[in-house]
């Protein structure tokens, strides 16, 4: 095997023979990836997180519950909100399982 720096081939291996540990990288990696798309659209449409909760009819505090990597508590619907108040069209896809 040969020496990296790379973090994400270091955490690959580390988790290589542990299907548990693996799970947990990757509903970690979904709630990051789903955090950062609300923060980004957010600040797309130049709106601060209290303009955005004024427009879904939430708080201020909900929505950067929502832009916290470590959330996992997003949901469909929630996400349908902010698509809608923000004219966006969310898009929901089921892909082939990746290989690690």
């Amino acid at each position: 095997m040969t020496n990296t720096n790379d973090a994400l081939k270091i955490i690959r291996r580390s988790i290589a023979d542990a299907p548990e540990l693996q799970k947990l990288v990757k509903e970690a990696s979904i709630n990051a990836r789903v955090s950062l798309i609300i923060y980004d659209v957010r600040k797309q449409a130049g709106l601060t997180q209290q303009q955005l909760a004024n427009l879904i009819g939430t708080t201020q505090s909900v929505i950067a519950r929502l832009e916290d990597a470590d959330y996992e508590g997003h949901s469909l619907s929630m996400l349908a909100r902010i698509a809608a108040a923000l004219d966006r069209k969310l898009e929901i896809k089921m892909l082939p399982k990746e290989v690690v």
